[in-house]
């Protein structure tokens, strides 16, 4: 089991975190990868590697994620939370409608949803 609990699931899909990550604009990374059950583990340290490196903002463009659960919501309010630790702003844009529904059912539509 990795650090933290998470672990990657037998069945995962085989992903690049670093390629599903595209920088489109400075301090802007369009996510190109499932956010599930399966992906978080390998995707969650790319993700706070863009975060740490970032100056003061940064951007992560949802639109390219072909699919989401629980966890993939629990990991944008992870990388959210260190964000807030490092004091960088950090956005999600394009957040796909499945998505937004789990983070309104969830109660923090506020923080995934924020201005878009």
């Amino acid at each position: 089991m990795a650090a933290g609990g998470l672990h990657v699931a037998a069945d995962a899909p085989h992903i690049d975190a670093e390629r599903s990550f595209v920088e489109v604009s400075s301090g802007t990374y369009r996510l190109e990868a499932p956010l599930t059950f399966a992906t978080v583990p390998v995707l969650r340290h790319a993700g706070l590697s863009r975060i740490a490196a970032a100056h003061s903002e940064l951007s992560f463009d949802l639109q390219q994620v072909p699919v989401s659960d629980s966890a993939g919501l629990a990991l944008l309010i992870d990388w959210l939370a260190e964000a807030r630790k490092r004091q960088r702003t950090l956005r999600y844009a394009h957040v796909p409608e499945a998505l937004r529904t789990l983070a309104q059912l969830s109660d923090v539509e506020s923080l995934i949803c924020a201005a878009q």
